[in-house]
């Protein structure tokens, strides 16, 4: 079940002022190109990129889990130009099949065992069309980003619309065998405060390519930052293409 940051109405509406556009949804507009695709975004959230690959002509499916997230893409500008379905990666059964699948916001790492991880490929590369290719990030482990995540570092206050100002902060509960798990506290205008567990996976490139591999899918390139620079042991990103060809050896 998806954490209570996207399921929370209140909480959710939070969640694009703390997110505002970055060089990821460049990235990804850019990868979508010109000419008009059938495009899947697996865990769409709010819709924002969803919507703006609809604004420019490609056909667009946004699936997510969190009903509360789908509300807000819904109502967004442009979101009667895009399909909605409320859906896990897992639980994703369409008759479509896409060119391209995209999953942004770090949405790869809320899967935290090997059966979610496999589950989720599976379904995805199922989902894919001929020429199809399925385009994702994860923060690098090794990149260590989470010790970042305290009160003192990421303490902000947000102008949303039609709350106010929100004041938001994370702090790490625990990190071990891959898993960080952390709270992420809100302080609203009314004097309220609310405060929302998550859990996410931090994986290897070599674990990656490993889950990729299983699920059929042939990782084609490997990116370590929104610059398209190499993935290597000190880039912050893991963003990976994929497809279901095999290359010949």
């Amino acid at each position: 079940m998806p954490d209570a940051i996207f399921t929370d109405p209140r909480l959710a509406a939070v969640y694009d002022a703390v997110n505002p556009p970055d060089r990821d949804t460049a990235f990804y507009l850019d990868r979508a190109g010109a000419e008009p695709r059938r495009i899947l975004d697996m865990g769409c959230g709010t819709g924002r990129l969803a919507c703006d690959l609809a604004a420019r002509g490609h056909h667009v499916t946004g699936a997510d889990p969190a009903r509360a997230m789908l509300d807000i893409a819904r109502r967004r500008p442009g979101g009667d130009r895009v399909s909605w379905i409320e859906t896990d990666a897992a639980g994703l059964s369409l008759e479509a099949r896409f060119d391209l699948i995209v999953m942004t916001g770090h949405v790869f790492q809320v899967f935290t065992t090997d059966a979610d991880v496999r589950a989720a490929l599976r379904a995805l590369a199922a989902h894919l069309g001929p020429a199809g290719q399925l385009a994702f990030e994860t923060r690098n482990p090794d990149a260590r980003e989470w010790l970042d995540w305290t009160p003192a570092k990421t303490t902000e206050c947000v102008q949303v619309p039609g709350i106010g100002t929100v004041g938001v902060h994370y702090d790490v509960r625990a990190a071990a065998q891959a898993l960080v798990t952390f709270d992420t506290h809100y302080r609203f205008p009314d004097g309220t405060t609310a405060a929302a567990a998550s859990t996410l996976r931090f994986m290897s490139r070599d674990e990656l390519a490993a889950f990729l591999g299983e699920a059929g899918l042939t990782a084609l390139t490997w990116f370590g930052d929104w610059d398209r620079g190499p993935a290597g042991p000190h880039s912050p990103e893991i963003i990976v293409i994929a497809d279901r060809r095999r290359r010949e050896a």
